[in-house]
């Protein structure tokens, strides 16, 4: 039985609209083929709910679902990277209208109470990632030392291998494509973070200046980041040069992994350390599925969604692109198979991963302000603290804005 059901009897044929991300980074058709493999397996036991699926690259799924809810032709479901304006604009259906309540409590934790505005849960997450400090094997044994546990580890490991003339110690990702993920690495490794613990921002908290204080007295003035300032280099980037051996440390999320591993590239994967030992939490990220309420098909929606959540589709979508599974059952099946072992220090570190405000409707503009600013509070004459405190205005004006 259907915790949501209600007002919809769930007889006669309805055709539900999906619109979701193609993650198929190569261009072929993958993603298509999953979903529509699941799609053909759920109309076969569902023989009066048809699913019309269209894919989307990530560069405009978000502004194709904006455009088709701004038409008042929203999808029923949608597969996209963000969910709070939606949810504050009353267009979703809660989590516990759709779901059935063994799937809607299969949530890892974190990622569930990252879908919820104003405690109420609307994004659910669909597919999982956390991030794990990687180091070139073969150049650490060149330069006898090992991975970092503390920060000043980190300093002296990469001034060992700028005497081993490594091109780049440590690559510091602060540019436009990723930055904010970059910067909450730092900031949660520093025992601070975007947010206090009654949910507001603190941007400008004496913890995080001092992480980037540290940044950029231990790293970029002694000239031990690269291969250009971290204000301009974008994580692509950062993982194309570890992946060709020019890196000796970078944050990097599984996808690095097999991407080291096709350039014959040695790699360990640690934690990324705090000042004196291991970080209070790692970066969680997840990309979220959610169902609009406009065509009213809250029944439909929840049957195809209970659907979806099996461990049996989550764990091939996640399996397909190296990422993680967002439910318990399927986290756990995953840790147990021998051939998924490289992910386990991942799927370790999402279970207390905290993941970026993406409930606030603010969080938009507040990261695309980290993206564009972040960068110069390490550069040469750059303030840490004074950077910090414009972001953390605009936050403020953000929030008040709601």
């Amino acid at each position: 039985m259907l915790s949501g059901c209600g007002g919809q009897s769930g007889s006669g044929d309805v055709t539900l609209k999906l619109v979701a991300a193609d993650y198929d980074i190569a261009g072929g058709n993958t993603t298509k083929t999953y979903w529509h493999n699941v799609v053909a397996d759920f109309e076969k036991k569902n023989p009066n709910i048809k699913v019309d699926v269209q894919i989307f690259s990530w560069d405009v799924v978000d502004a194709k679902v904006a455009e088709m809810v701004k038409a008042g032709n929203a999808p029923d479901v949608a597969q996209i990277g963000a969910y709070s304006d939606y949810a504050a604009s009353g267009k979703l259906y809660s989590v516990d209208q759709l779901l059935s309540i063994p799937v809607e409590a299969n949530f890892l934790a974190p990622l569930a109470d990252a879908g919820n505005v104003k405690r109420v849960q609307y994004g659910m997450p669909f597919v999982a990632s956390t991030r794990l400090l990687f180091y070139n094997q073969t150049l650490f044994e060149q330069a006898h030392i090992k991975p970092p546990t503390t920060w000043a580890e980190i300093a002296s490991d990469a001034k060992a291998l700028k005497a081993k003339g490594v091109k780049t110690p440590f690559a510091l990702p602060l540019g436009s494509e990723e930055a904010q993920a970059e910067t909450m690495m730092w900031m949660l490794s520093g025992n601070g973070g975007y947010t206090n613990t009654v949910d507001g921002y603190d941007i400008d908290s004496p913890e995080n200046i001092q992480t980037f204080d540290w940044l950029k007295t231990n790293l970029v003035e002694p000239e031990l980041t690269g291969p250009v300032a971290p204000a301009k280099l974008n994580r692509q980037a950062a993982f194309d040069a570890f992946a060709k051996g020019d890196v000796g440390m970078l944050n990097g999320h599984p996808s690095l992994m097999e991407q080291a591993k096709k350039k014959g590239i040695k790699f360990g994967m640690v934690p990324l350390p705090g000042p004196n030992g291991q970080a209070k939490a790692a970066m969680g990220v997840a990309d979220w599925i959610m169902g609009f309420k406009q065509s009213g098909h809250r029944a439909q929606i929840g049957k195809f969604l209970d659907f979806a959540f099996s461990d049996d589709n989550v764990l091939k979508f996640a399996d397909q692109y190296d990422l993680l599974p967002s439910t318990v059952s399927a986290s756990s099946a995953m840790a147990a198979d021998s051939k998924h072992k490289e992910l386990k220090p991942f799927l370790a570190a999402l279970p207390t991963s905290e993941l970026p405000p993406v409930g606030k409707t603010s969080w938009p503009k507040v990261s695309e302000t980290v993206k564009k600013k972040i960068g110069t509070a390490v550069a040469p004459g750059g303030s840490p603290k004074a950077v910090l405190q414009d972001i953390a205005k605009v936050a403020m004006d953000a929030e008040n804005a709601e």
